[in-house]
Protein backbone atom coordinates (compact mmCIF):
# COMPACT_ATOMS: atom_id res chain seq x y z
CA UNK A 1 0.00 0.00 0.00
CA UNK A 2 1.25 3.54 -0.95
CA UNK A 3 0.85 5.54 2.34
CA UNK A 4 0.48 9.14 1.38
CA UNK A 5 0.92 11.74 3.65
CA UNK A 6 1.98 15.42 4.65
CA UNK A 7 3.71 16.61 8.03
CA UNK A 8 3.58 19.85 9.95
CA UNK A 9 5.06 21.35 12.91
CA UNK A 10 2.14 22.69 15.38
CA UNK A 11 1.72 26.62 15.02
CA UNK A 12 0.06 26.59 18.72
CA UNK A 13 -1.56 24.23 21.06
CA UNK A 14 -5.49 24.79 19.74
CA UNK A 15 -5.97 21.55 18.62
CA UNK A 16 -5.65 20.12 21.90
CA UNK A 17 -9.69 20.72 23.18
CA UNK A 18 -10.52 18.90 20.04
CA UNK A 19 -8.76 15.75 20.96
CA UNK A 20 -11.21 12.44 20.38
CA UNK A 21 -8.53 9.66 21.26
CA UNK A 22 -4.90 9.70 22.52
CA UNK A 23 -2.27 6.73 22.21
CA UNK A 24 1.00 6.11 24.12
CA UNK A 25 3.50 4.73 21.28
CA UNK A 26 6.97 3.91 21.97
CA UNK A 27 8.73 2.69 18.63
CA UNK A 28 11.93 0.99 17.84
CA UNK A 29 13.64 0.23 14.64
CA UNK A 30 15.09 -2.89 13.23
CA UNK A 31 16.56 -0.79 9.97
CA UNK A 32 16.17 2.89 9.22
CA UNK A 33 18.36 3.91 5.99
CA UNK A 34 17.58 5.37 2.76
CA UNK A 35 16.15 2.51 1.03
CA UNK A 36 13.72 0.68 3.61
CA UNK A 37 12.75 1.38 7.51
CA UNK A 38 11.34 -1.41 9.79
CA UNK A 39 9.70 -0.41 12.55
CA UNK A 40 8.60 -2.14 15.55
CA UNK A 41 5.39 -0.16 17.52
CA UNK A 42 3.86 -0.75 20.80
CA UNK A 43 0.54 1.53 20.81
CA UNK A 44 -0.49 1.15 24.40
CA UNK A 45 -1.41 -2.72 24.40
CA UNK A 46 -0.89 -3.70 21.06
CA UNK A 47 1.79 -3.96 18.53
CA UNK A 48 2.82 -3.61 15.00
CA UNK A 49 5.49 -4.17 12.93
CA UNK A 50 5.56 -1.79 9.94
CA UNK A 51 8.30 -1.83 6.75
CA UNK A 52 8.71 1.36 4.47
CA UNK A 53 10.59 2.05 1.13
CA UNK A 54 12.16 4.85 0.12
CA UNK A 55 10.35 8.01 -0.03
CA UNK A 56 9.02 9.72 -3.67
CA UNK A 57 7.34 12.80 -4.40
CA UNK A 58 9.49 14.98 -2.09
CA UNK A 59 8.84 12.77 0.77
CA UNK A 60 5.33 12.71 0.28
CA UNK A 61 4.30 9.39 -0.37
CA UNK A 62 6.25 5.90 0.34
CA UNK A 63 5.20 2.37 0.16
CA UNK A 64 4.09 0.76 3.90
CA UNK A 65 3.16 -2.95 5.08
CA UNK A 66 1.91 -2.84 8.83
CA UNK A 67 0.49 -5.95 10.69
CA UNK A 68 -0.48 -6.54 13.85
CA UNK A 69 1.64 -8.64 15.77
CA UNK A 70 0.54 -9.96 19.27
CA UNK A 71 1.94 -7.59 22.25
CA UNK A 72 4.23 -10.22 23.50
CA UNK A 73 6.48 -10.66 20.43
CA UNK A 74 6.29 -6.81 19.97
CA UNK A 75 7.72 -6.69 23.23
CA UNK A 76 10.53 -9.36 22.81
CA UNK A 77 11.20 -7.32 18.91
CA UNK A 78 11.61 -3.79 20.68
CA UNK A 79 14.72 -5.40 22.70
CA UNK A 80 16.51 -6.67 19.69
CA UNK A 81 15.64 -2.92 18.13
CA UNK A 82 18.28 -0.05 18.39
CA UNK A 83 18.40 1.10 21.93
CA UNK A 84 17.91 4.66 21.45
CA UNK A 85 13.80 4.68 20.89
CA UNK A 86 10.98 6.62 20.03
CA UNK A 87 8.31 7.75 23.05
CA UNK A 88 5.45 10.05 22.30
CA UNK A 89 1.84 10.71 22.66
CA UNK A 90 -0.68 10.38 19.54
CA UNK A 91 -3.26 12.54 19.85
CA UNK A 92 -6.11 12.22 16.67
CA UNK A 93 -8.17 15.36 15.97
CA UNK A 94 -11.05 15.41 13.58
CA UNK A 95 -10.98 18.95 11.47
CA UNK A 96 -13.45 19.72 8.78
CA UNK A 97 -13.98 14.94 8.09
CA UNK A 98 -10.39 14.76 8.01
CA UNK A 99 -8.14 13.28 10.32
CA UNK A 100 -4.85 14.85 12.21
CA UNK A 101 -2.50 12.53 13.64
CA UNK A 102 -0.57 14.63 16.43
CA UNK A 103 2.30 13.42 17.90
CA UNK A 104 3.55 15.08 21.40
CA UNK A 105 7.20 13.38 21.60
CA UNK A 106 8.60 13.23 25.14
CA UNK A 107 12.06 11.92 26.51
CA UNK A 108 14.81 13.16 24.13
CA UNK A 109 12.19 14.36 21.92
CA UNK A 110 10.27 16.41 24.32
CA UNK A 111 9.67 19.88 22.98
CA UNK A 112 8.28 18.70 19.32
CA UNK A 113 5.07 18.48 17.98
CA UNK A 114 4.71 16.95 14.25
CA UNK A 115 1.14 16.98 12.69
CA UNK A 116 0.48 14.59 10.43
CA UNK A 117 -2.40 14.11 7.49
CA UNK A 118 -3.38 11.15 5.27
CA UNK A 119 -4.30 11.94 1.94
CA UNK A 120 -6.24 9.91 -1.08
CA UNK A 121 -3.54 11.40 -3.66
CA UNK A 122 -1.10 13.21 -4.23
CA UNK A 123 -3.11 16.28 -5.15
CA UNK A 124 -5.65 16.27 -2.61
CA UNK A 125 -6.57 19.54 -0.94
CA UNK A 126 -7.81 20.01 2.68
CA UNK A 127 -8.77 22.87 4.69
CA UNK A 128 -6.04 23.81 7.22
CA UNK A 129 -6.68 24.12 10.92
CA UNK A 130 -5.33 27.21 12.10
CA UNK A 131 -3.16 25.57 14.81
CA UNK A 132 -1.16 24.05 11.10
CA UNK A 133 1.92 25.72 11.21
CA UNK A 134 4.95 24.86 8.65
CA UNK A 135 5.28 22.04 6.69
CA UNK A 136 8.08 19.84 6.91
CA UNK A 137 6.99 17.12 4.59
CA UNK A 138 9.96 15.51 3.26
CA UNK A 139 12.87 17.17 5.54
CA UNK A 140 14.12 13.92 6.98
CA UNK A 141 15.26 15.06 10.35
CA UNK A 142 11.45 14.69 11.14
CA UNK A 143 11.36 10.69 10.36
CA UNK A 144 11.16 8.76 13.46
CA UNK A 145 13.99 6.82 12.47
CA UNK A 146 16.06 10.46 12.50
CA UNK A 147 14.57 11.03 15.85
CA UNK A 148 16.50 8.31 16.80
CA UNK A 149 20.07 9.37 16.25
CA UNK A 150 19.59 13.12 16.22
CA UNK A 151 17.04 13.75 18.91
CA UNK A 152 15.34 16.94 18.80
CA UNK A 153 17.26 18.04 22.12
CA UNK A 154 20.32 18.05 20.82
CA UNK A 155 19.64 20.54 17.55
CA UNK A 156 20.94 23.76 17.79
Amino acid sequence: MIEIERKFLAANESWRHEISKTYRITQGYMCADKLRTVRIRIRDNEAFITIKGKSSDGGLSRYEWEKQIYYEDGIALLSLCDPRKIDKYRHEVIYDGKLFEIDEFVGDNEGLILIEVELMNVNEQFNAPEWLGMEVTGDFRFYNSFLTKKPFQNWS
